[in-house]
């Protein structure tokens, strides 16, 4: 790995009365790509600002392997930073904008001529360079600004947001050849984002922010079933979240398994839970769309440990590859359930709006987010 580690220790960081960072702490492997996540205005570009050395923490320490880099300006750090606005020069040619960080080094010409040919074929722009930024769209702005950034061979690239300008099918391809171009140069990646579904396609791991604080580090796929706050839960994807009290715990197929009183559904429900929460723990219980059922019979409740719930779609919305479904359950609770289409469909779909349905979910499908202290 040509990357770096890096370490967050302790660090905050306030603006006035203003506290944009409140004691973070992370460890980013070496040559992983790491996304911060959160809404705007949780504090992922002023964490990513401190690494880069534009702003300087209130307390803490950050460490690029085991150096304290606090105390460096951004240019004797090794890292750089691709902008979400390119921030590229218009007046120069492309070959000359991915240039530019190796003529500041007084590097030799023939030297610059080929490591510029290299990484323009690496982010895909044979062709181009002899033209100006205005005559490129905007996904190609973003490849010359990713170049130009990596040409310094830097140990760490600081990404803010680098997508958000583009239309959604550009985002996606180019968050593809994002990925591929890290696989390929093998640094350090941090990568900010609100795009909860960019974070989940290219991340090794994720830290979810809110209001300054880091909720949560985790895989892509721990941050999602797994989420350890409700803010989690609910940022990460859709989800259906209750509050409920533990009315029992006991033991079913060898899995520890409670009942949930949930007042909003009027009913008490199963859910099999990892870290045993004790009776009368009032919990945050969250259910995923997609792991709901949805049909227009009962279902065969041959499993104890199903959840049944009959209820009128209040709002069906068709999308092409599934349809969510707003189903109104009989005490007036709404639940949101999706339905892959898997198969062609003559007809258009089978459940419709103001369809009497039944939803379910197995025990397993569920999971106690946090407890609640009341």
């Amino acid at each position: 790995m040509k990357g770096c580690e890096v370490s967050i220790e302790n660090v905050s960081k306030s603006f006035g009365s203003f506290r944009a960072l409140e004691n973070a702490n992370v460890k980013i492997q070496k040559g992983e790509f790491f996304s911060l996540l959160g809404p705007s205005g949780c504090g992922k570009t002023t964490l990513l600002r401190i690494i880069a050395g534009f702003e300087t923490p209130d307390t803490g320490s950050v460490y690029f392997d085991e150096k304290n880099i606090v105390e460096l300006t951004p240019n004797k750090r090794q890292s750089n930073t691709v902008f979400q606005n390119y921030a590229l020069f218009p007046h120069l040619s492309i070959f000359e904008n991915i240039a530019f960080p190796l003529r500041l080094k007084k590097v030799p010409d023939s030297e610059i001529k080929k490591r510029v040919e290299e990484y323009v074929h690496l982010v895909q722009l044979e062709g181009h360079e002899d033209k100006k930024p205005a005559q490129l769209s905007g996904g190609q702005k973003q490849r010359v600004a990713i170049a130009r950034a990596l040409i310094n061979e830097p140990s760490v690239l600081l990404l803010d947001e680098p997508l958000s300008a583009l239309d959604a099918k550009l985002r996606q391809n180019l968050l593809v050849e994002l990925d591929s171009i890290h696989d390929k140069i093998g640094i350090t990646f941090i990568y900010v984002t609100h795009d909860q579904s960019e974070a989940l396609s290219v991340s090794d791991h994720i830290a979810v922010m809110n209001k300054g604080r880091i909720l949560q580090i985790g895989t892509p796929f721990e941050i999602y079933e797994s989420p350890a706050t409700e803010f989690v839960a609910q940022f990460i994807g859709e989800t259906n979240s209750f509050i409920a009290e533990v009315a029992e715990c006991s033991l079913y197929n060898d899995e520890f398994m409670v009942r949930l009183t949930v007042p909003e559904l009027d009913s008490d429900i199963l859910v099999t839970d990892y870290d045993k929460t004790e009776c009368g723990q009032h919990v945050c219980f969250t259910v995923r769309p997609e792991k709901i059922r949805i049909t227009t019979e009962p279902p065969h409740a041959q499993d104890k440990s199903l959840n049944i719930f009959k209820g009128i779609v209040a709002e069906p919305v068709y999308s092409g590859f599934q349809s969510k479904f707003y189903v109104k359950l009989e005490n007036g609770a709404m639940l949101k359930v999706f339905k892959q289409h898997q198969n062609y469909m003559e007809d258009g779909p089978d459940i419709c709006w103001k369809d009497s349905v039944y939803v379910s979910w197995s025990a397993d499908d569920g999971y106690i987010v946090e407890e609640i202290n009341k």
